[in-house]
Order: structure tokens, then sequence, then C-alpha cells
């Protein structure tokens, strides 16, 4: 199945460009899809996952609704769906 993911901020820096289809196995979820991204992308690599969970301060939305709220890390996901992942914000 096909998913468009949608990186930003230096996520899009470390990936290179904002946004990427990407093929991943049926029934695949949020974590065998951030798994893969680390793997991928020297720049995402420990970035996204820590402890086999959602790094903190990392927000994944499936579709635009936060994965937290969902099944976080073993949401499914099916074809079509997009993927926006946005790193720690800072500022003040």
């Amino acid at each position: 199945m096909e998913l468009e993911l949608r990186f930003f901020a230096t996520f899009r820096e470390a990936v290179g460009t904002k946004v990427v289809s990407r093929e991943v196995d049926d029934g695949a979820t949020v974590g065998d899809v951030l798994h893969e991204l680390e793997a991928s992308y020297d720049g995402l690599e420990g970035q996204l996952v820590e402890d086999g969970d959602l790094r903190p301060q990392i927000n994944v939305l499936k579709n635009g609704r936060e994965v937290l709220h969902m099944d976080g890390m073993d949401t499914t996901l099916e074809d079509g769906d997009s993927l926006s992942v946005f790193p720690p914000v800072a500022g003040g």
C-alpha cells in the first residue's frame, strides 16, 4: 500500500524534501514506518523512536489526527493514509 509521508522543520532537512510517497506492507503500523524511516535516513536515526515508543515531544499525525490519541505506535495504516512527522518545537 502507498502512504504519503510529510516532514517538517529539521526532519524535512534530514529527509531532503517535504513529502515522500512510500510503499509499505499491508497492515503496517506507525511504529513499522517510523523504524523504517530511521533505518533509511541517517539524519533520522534515533530521532523518532526511543525504547520502542515514540520519542518524547515528537508529534505524528495520521490523516491530521495525533496517533497518541489512537493506538500510538500500534496505529494501523491504510492505503492512501498521510503520516505527518513533527520534531520537538522549542522557542520563547
